[in-house]
């Protein structure tokens, strides 16, 4: 990458902040279009008009739409995106609590499948058309067409239920104890492994089985390289580059999309507090929450893109 990374570093950070100002606006008009005042939810329909007056005028929603955006685009500028209208705590602080549940979650049952479906996938690219071939691309296909959630309830009544290994429902924070905390999440994890190991499968053995096609897989072959050591150094360093490039897509997803799971498991996660805000016409969590999902996956993507020269030497960040 040479002195060219700084530059190329910089432009990559450059390009995330107009991404971030569009998805900000776009989740500011959206939500404002959402049916519903969030003033009558909270007062009820017995509110008077005054009250509802007054309870707009404290969260600015009395004001015209553009100082509102402004007004709220000055203060994520600081750190401070706002309290929630139900609850009345700090949206950053409450995101930055509820986000180390769908973290731990999410890193994890990505390790795990990437730990599982790179070798299971250059395993299945070496012996092409052969019967472990067949049954790793009928496996991977398999997890690939499960729903999340019916694979979720299905772990927690075998797993949880009828065997009683662990706790089906609750969470204990890991400040409190941490091997409780550990156990309301081994079947979350697992599932969201099972689930992306079909597709990180399917692109390891795609990967492999091209890299196995090129012309210095087979001279080192002719050198008399083994099997094993043709596989380890020359296949799986080349064939991993998209496979990396689909983890880092699987990341943001997941980081976006476990409010599904997170309710299966009623585990206090940013997705679930997504869903609860939804419900609630909870303006400042919602914002907050959509543009917190959005700056996690342009991260994401972000250090993928800068370890892919890593993983392909063909790469540069130039």
């Amino acid at each position: 990458m040479g002195s060219s990374f700084p530059a190329y570093l910089g432009r990559r950070l450059l390009w995330t902040l107009p991404t971030l100002f569009l998805v900000s606006l776009m989740v500011f008009v959206l939500m404002r279009l959402v049916p519903g005042d969030p003033a009558l939810l909270i007062l009820g329909d017995s509110a008077t008009p005054e009250q509802l007056a007054d309870l707009h005028a404290q969260f600015g929603l009395d004001r015209p739409i553009p100082m509102q955006f402004m007004l709220w685009l000055g203060k994520m500028l600081q750190g401070d995106l706002g309290h929630s209208i139900t609850s009345g705590e700090a949206v950053l602080p409450l995101l930055l609590e509820r986000f180390q549940v769908s973290a731990v979650i999410v890193l994890v049952a990505v390790a795990l499948a990437a730990l599982l479906a790179v070798p299971a996938g250059l395993l299945a690219a070496w012996k092409q058309n052969s019967v472990l071939d067949t049954m790793v691309v009928a496996a991977a296909t398999f997890f690939l067409s499960i729903p999340s959630f019916w694979l979720g309830l299905l772990l927690l009544l075998f797993v949880g239920l009828k065997l009683g290994l662990v706790p089906v429902v609750g969470y204990v924070p890991f400040s409190e104890d941490w091997r409780s905390a550990l156990s309301f999440l081994i079947l979350p994890t697992i599932t969201l492994a099972l689930i992306e190991l079909g597709i990180l499968t399917r692109m390891a053995r795609a990967s492999a089985v091209e890299v196995l096609r090129l012309e210095y897989v087979t001279h080192a072959r002719a050198k008399g390289l083994s099997e094993r050591r043709v596989l380890l150094r020359h296949v799986l360093p080349n064939a991993f580059a998209p496979t990396w490039t689909m983890i880092g897509l699987v990341l943001g997803n997941l980081l976006g999309g476990i409010a599904v799971l997170e309710t299966v498991f009623t585990l206090p996660g940013l997705g679930r507090l997504l869903v609860d805000a939804i419900f609630a016409r909870d303006y400042p969590v919602v914002q907050g929450c959509l543009l917190f999902t959005a700056a996690v996956y342009v991260l994401v993507n972000l250090v993928v893109d800068l370890c892919y020269p890593l993983f392909d030497p063909r790469v540069s960040a130039s």
